[in-house]
């Protein structure tokens, strides 16, 4: 089926309604792996972070990663889970080419962290609470590279190269309960859920859960009834998607094309699918029927887990505050409204803004600065706010420089240009452009009385009661003085000169 084949959206919408289920893979931020010693860091060479452990060698026996097991109970804590007394790992068997074990060190029916929810707030400030159905601790699988092919997938490709590095990395899979009652806001819903659980994740500090880096994906399940209906219809799985958008993307696209399958007569199959960034759509993966055997059973090597309660607490109490409570405090700080704080969060400046803030400036210019020329820089560059080549700690200078008078907006602007393009700091780039404002009162007093000469007529109008009119002469000082002029300074010298008082 190709994106022309679906129907419209509203056309799905009036005829079904949609159940989400999100499966999210969290990679923790571990120094080594959940079951062996191997080190996590990213772009060692292929293989070299391996050990008979993760490589499933006969002989070898793992050792449960500790700080896993306390990312996970932080995790289901924040998610408002109950924390299990007693739990222990299950081998998931099943064919990967992958994980040299060919199992996964999983959990099965005894996670660590159930029963819990997030509260997610959309864009025109509705909370919608997704219920959390397990938190469970397992291991990631290595890396498959096809090679040969036109896609970058292994239909078609001539061999693969597998990189065992990954293999036995800590995840936390936070699988959902069915999602129901969002009708035509299910994208926005699903979009939101991942964003709030990737900032949590984040404020946790157990995960940098940078999704283009894999360290978060998103399985996306998705079903349609009949509107008026309860039983759940078939679901598909789009598999691995790595960007907030592409989550939205990936639900409003199922819909659209379970909807024209199911309009015109047909079944729809239960899949896994793939997610194509370049427009959208999604393709089919493998059959993946409900009596799938994973032949689960307990794992013999490794002994229960069975978190003290009082240790259960103590990290209960160690909880940092979660982010929908900080922006909530920091939205009344900021005395901003839920609308602009909604597009805060999306331009990923929160943060950015909190560390200017601390930095020295004021909340209003630190917003100014980075949801102004910086996020419409990033906007041109394609990247997000974070990695663009300035501090929290500059941009704050910039602003205590343009609160000095050192600087105006113009010059400002210029500044930041320079830091962005490596001149040096915000003084070093003021330094070598001598973009200082023209402060000196006997050159700035000439260039007005310049600009009065040069346009007699409008400064006749301005002695005759028009005081708009000197915009005029303020933009002939500032052309005259290359914008360095400060342009509150030049308006009201003029109107000394020219003896008119305001008001």
């Amino acid at each position: 089926m190709t994106v022309t084949d679906l129907v419209s959206y509203e056309d799905a919408l009036a005829a079904y309604d949609p159940v989400m289920g999100l499966e999210v893979h969290v990679e923790l931020g571990t120094k080594t792996k959940m079951f062996c010693g191997c080190a996590t860091t990213l772009g060692a060479d292929a293989n070299a972070q391996t050990c008979p452990t993760c490589l499933g060698l006969p002989g070898s026996l793992p050792v449960v990663n500790a700080i896993g097991v306390e990312s996970a109970i932080k995790i289901g804590l924040a998610l408002n889970c109950s924390i299990a007394e007693w739990c222990r790992f299950a081998r998931k068997n099943y064919f990967y080419p992958d994980m040299p074990k060919n199992f996964q060190t999983s959990q099965y029916d005894e996670p660590i962290a159930f029963d819990g929810y997030l509260d997610v707030q959309l864009e025109d400030g509705e909370v919608f609470r997704v219920q959390i159905e397990r938190a469970h601790m397992e291991e990631d699988t290595g890396k498959s590279t096809h090679v040969g092919g036109a896609t970058g997938r292994i239909h078609g490709a001539s061999h693969s190269l597998l990189d065992y590095n990954r293999a036995g990395i800590p995840l936390i899979e936070i699988v959902t309960k069915p999602i129901e009652g969002a009708g035509e806001r299910a994208p926005e819903v699903a979009k939101a859920y991942v964003a709030e659980l990737r900032e949590l994740i984040k404020a946790l500090g157990v995960s940098e859960a940078r999704m283009e880096m894999g360290q978060m994906r998103c399985d996306v399940n998705l079903s349609l009834r009949p509107n008026g209906t309860e039983k759940l219809g078939t679901r598909s799985e789009t598999k691995n998607v790595n960007s907030l958008r592409s989550v939205e993307r990936a639900a409003r696209f199922e819909i659209q094309r379970h909807a024209a399958v199911l309009s015109s007569g047909g079944t729809i199959v239960q899949e896994t699918r793939h997610f194509h960034e370049e427009d959208g759509s999604t393709t089919a993966g493998r059959i993946k029927d409900n009596a799938e055997d994973y032949r689960y059973f307990p794992e013999p090597d490794l002994v229960p887990v069975a978190p003290a309660r009082e240790w259960v607490e103590e990290l209960r109490g160690a909880l940092p505050e979660l982010p929908r409570l900080r922006r909530n405090r920091l939205r009344e700080e900021w005395g901003v409204s839920a609308h602009d704080m909604q597009s805060i969060l999306n331009a990923g400046a929160v943060d950015l803004i909190v560390a200017t803030t601390e930095a020295g400036a004021d909340s209003a210019s630190a917003r100014k600065w980075w949801m102004g020329e910086l996020a419409r820089r990033a906007n041109e560059d394609g990247v997000d706010l974070a990695a663009l080549p300035i501090t929290p700690v500059q941009v704050a200078r910039v602003a205590a420089l343009v609160a000095e008078g050192s600087l105006n907006d113009k010059l400002a602007r210029q500044t930041i240009e320079g830091v962005l393009a490596g001149e040096g700091d915000p003084d070093t780039v003021v330094e070598k452009r001598g973009l200082k404002v023209v402060s000196d009162e006997g050159a700035l007093g000439s260039a007005v009385d310049e600009a009065i000469a040069g346009n007699a007529a409008i400064a006749d109008k301005i002695r005759g009661g028009k005081v708009a009119a000197a915009g005029a002469l303020v933009g002939a000082v500032m052309k005259a003085t290359r914008g360095q002029a400060d342009a509150a300074r030049v308006r009201e010298l003029i109107l000394e000169r020219l003896g008119v008082t305001e008001g």
